[in-house]
């Protein structure tokens, strides 16, 4: 059911007794590292991470007492591995609103063919479905910003044509990255310059509640201003990110190594919320 056809007779709508500003009160996330929250430490959180849907749940939570969430993203995966491990355990929790981000790690990987993991996510669309929740998903982001990632911008605007396209014929609801034009700066993403800071997860967790039309009191986080860096200091900061996190994650891909291994879901079960703390 989507947020803007609440049906009278459903237990999910806004618009019976005891009205809450969001009708939902189970919401289950899958995905990868973006989902799961790297780049957004909390030593508090499971995995000591926050991240975007932790963010979205907090805001959902202090809206309706009964409310429930579970995150079973997991850094590194590819989209067939989110599909395989995280699409049954997220039914079984009886969401009625997932979140669902998968593909990012297949389409930057040299050679990838974005209508083919399209493909991929489409049937993982069609399963997510199967149980009237609401869906989320997301578009990627334009990386026409960073050095790092420009040349596959194409690539990306390829995969994103076709979740749109998804997503219409599926009657999902799109967090549109590519439009987020607040994020396409360096200083809302980690030192590895792939994922979002704190910063970027809480305008990604903005962005998820306008897109569910959901009230509430998160208010832009302004970032720092622009070091100055000369020449060399520019270059030698290149070097140390290439020594710290392009040359891992290169020789991870030849070793055929996930930065998930070994790690498991930080909420696998849908639990009570707690620590509430919508940021201002």
């Amino acid at each position: 059911m989507r947020r803007d056809d609440p049906s009278p007779d459903d237990h999910r709508s806004p618009y019976v007794a005891n009205e809450t500003a969001h009708p939902w009160r189970r919401m289950v996330s899958i995905g990868d590292s973006f989902t799961e929250g790297v780049g957004d430490p909390e030593p508090t959180a499971p995995n000591g991470l926050r991240g975007w849907a932790d963010r979205v749940a907090e805001v959902l939570a202090a809206q309706a007492d009964d409310f429930a969430y579970a995150n079973l993203a997991v850094r590194g995966k590819l989209i067939a591995q989110i599909t395989a491990d995280q699409i049954e355990p997220a039914l079984a929790l009886s969401p009625d609103l997932i979140t669902f981000s998968a593909g990012g790690n297949d389409v930057i990987r040299p050679g990838a063919d974005p209508d083919e993991v399209a493909q991929q996510f489409e049937d993982a669309v069609i399963r997510l479905s199967s149980g009237g929740a609401t869906l989320v998903v997301f578009t990627g982001i334009d990386t026409n910003f960073t050095p790092v990632f420009r040349g596959i911008r194409g690539r990306v605007a390829i995969y994103n044509e076709n979740i749109r396209a998804i997503a219409d014929r599926y009657d999902c609801i799109v967090a549109d990255q590519w439009a987020l034009k607040e994020v396409q700066d360096p200083r809302f993403f980690d030192d590895d310059r792939l994922h979002y800071n704190a910063l970027g997860h809480h305008e990604i967790a903005r962005m998820v509640l306008r897109a569910l039309n959901v009230p509430n009191d998160l208010r832009p986080m302004q970032p720092g201003p622009v070091p100055t860096l000369s020449w060399r200091e520019a270059r030698a900061n290149d070097i140390v990110w290439a020594r710290q996190h392009l040359v891992p994650w290169v020789l991870r891909r030849l070793r055929h190594q996930s930065s998930g291994d070994n790690v498991t879901a930080k909420r696998p079960d849908a639990l009570p919320v707690e620590g509430v703390r919508p940021d201002a």
